[in-house]
């Protein structure tokens, strides 16, 4: 830990696109910003393959890479970029203090960007075989399964969206979904569906994921449950990816800022100030307090917002 505390007039925490804008918007109003990566620099698109709904690339643009031009961008404006992770936080009064992993921060605002992990089911089996088998990032992971069998549970736009990239690996990818309804974007349920059509992924609707099956060796394969009668049935395969979503990361602002299932709440309307929290002089901006629209470009709007916000705070 350093001896002495890092002080900003705006601290961000968050290096996905909310982070990135809020740092972007922060530097060119001099308030000198420093910007707190967290342990998943990049965010979630870090894990993204093809972006084709960022605005003005028209060919599309792949996640890692859009991230990288947001990192370059803030740094162009000089932001003070720390690789730490902020593990307490302090917003009794101000300056805020944050500690991390390598040092200790203080603030007269902050802006909390941290984001969204994926969730998973909590099933006994599936903890077991975290990591040989079992995987929340198709991206990530999706090259250990080339040429063989993999599942892929839910029934989302991530659930869609990883299975598509999976069909191009894979020999087969069974998606298994509790409804008969998808709620992805209807693009990519048709994109979907020409894959069932051509016999590279196949479709296990009003199933859920019973258990894990494996060994020694790893996962060899899953055992799904029909929900309307109870019934079993066991498929042989490799992989199984969860796909049901995502938890917003703001387990270390329990008890100090007011939430709702665990996304922060914030002002919202047309009176400015829209991303303060119920602590003046913290904002939240991106996934932390967005489970609706939940995409890069509304993150990188709130992200704005928020250093806009920050900067009047501390104007008044």
């Amino acid at each position: 830990m350093s001896s002495s505390p890092l002080h900003a007039q705006v601290l961000i925490l968050g290096s996905g696109p909310a982070g990135y804008t809020a740092a972007v918007y922060a530097a060119r109003a001099n308030l000198k910003p420093v910007l707190i990566t967290g342990i998943a620099q990049g965010g979630q698109l870090m894990t993204t393959t093809d972006v084709d709904n960022w605005p003005a690339d028209v060919e599309g643009v792949m996640g890692p890479d859009l991230m990288q031009r947001f990192q370059k961008h803030a740094e162009r404006f000089n932001t003070q970029i720390v690789f730490d992770h902020i593990n307490q936080v302090d917003f009794s009064k101000r300056p805020f203090t944050l500690k991390g992993d390598s040092g200790t921060y203080t603030c007269d605002a902050l802006v909390i960007a941290t984001g969204a992990s994926a969730k998973y089911l909590g099933l006994p089996s599936e903890e077991a075989f975290m990591g040989r088998g079992v995987s929340g990032c198709a991206t990530c992971d999706g090259f250990f399964y080339r040429g063989q069998e993999v599942a892929v549970v839910g029934g989302g736009n991530t659930a869609v969206e990883e299975a598509l990239y999976l069909s191009n690996i894979a020999t087969k990818v069974h998606l298994v979904h509790r409804r008969d309804k998808f709620r992805a974007e209807p693009i990519m349920v048709d994109k979907l569906m020409d894959k069932v059509k051509a016999g590279s992924m196949q479709l296990h609707l009003w199933h859920t994921l019973d258990e894990v099956l494996g060994d020694a060796s790893g996962v060899t394969g899953v055992r799904l449950k029909d929900t309307r009668g109870g019934a079993t049935t066991d498929l042989a395969l490799k992989g199984c990816f969860i796909a049901i979503g995502h938890q917003p990361n703001t387990d270390i602002f329990k008890g100090q800022l007011e939430m709702k299932d665990g996304y922060i709440i914030t002002r919202g309307g047309s009176q400015g100030m829209a991303t303060m929290t119920s602590v003046p002089g913290v904002f939240a901006a991106g996934d932390v307090q967005d489970h609706v629209y939940r995409q890069a470009i509304t993150s990188a709007g709130t992200g704005c917002m928020a250093a806009l916000d920050a900067q009047r705070f501390l104007e008044t």
